[in-house]
């Protein structure tokens, strides 16, 4: 008899099932998380005013300018030419559509002039700069 024979071979591999399922959740909880982060980091710090009212309405354009001059519109960032073209397309579709300007209230200046510029062009006569009630 030989004892070589009898032993059993030492199987060496690595089992990566575990881990598979821990990279698939992680995976998962950072595909439901991510929107969550992204939606919320379009804050700005609107400035207050006592005369500030509240616009009920659904159907409205929404302009974000951030403190580093990023535009946004409906909650998509988009270039001063892109911001243009969509609110063109909108503005054709109704005229009576208001638009509301948010910006933080330490943008500069030409930043704001320059999205209002563009409303003009356009020929949107219903714009509301935001404001927080006092």
């Amino acid at each position: 008899m030989n004892l070589r024979s009898r032993k059993q071979k030492l199987v060496a591999e690595i089992n990566i099932t575990p881990f598979t399922d821990v990279v698939l959740v992680l995976l998962i909880i950072f595909m439901i998380t991510t929107p969550l982060i992204v939606q919320s980091s379009i804050k700005v710090d609107i400035p207050k005013a006592p005369s500030a009212k509240q616009i009920n309405s659904s159907n409205l354009i929404d302009v974000t300018i951030t403190n580093e001059g990023v535009v946004y519109m409906d909650g998509e960032i988009v270039t001063k030419q892109e911001l243009k073209d969509r609110i063109s397309l909108k503005y054709k579709d109704n005229a009576s559509i208001p638009v509301i300007v948010n910006s933080d209230r330490l943008v500069r200046f030409k930043d704001i002039v320059g999205v209002l510029d563009i409303l003009n062009a356009i020929g949107v006569k219903n714009i509301n700069i935001a404001a927080a009630q006092n």
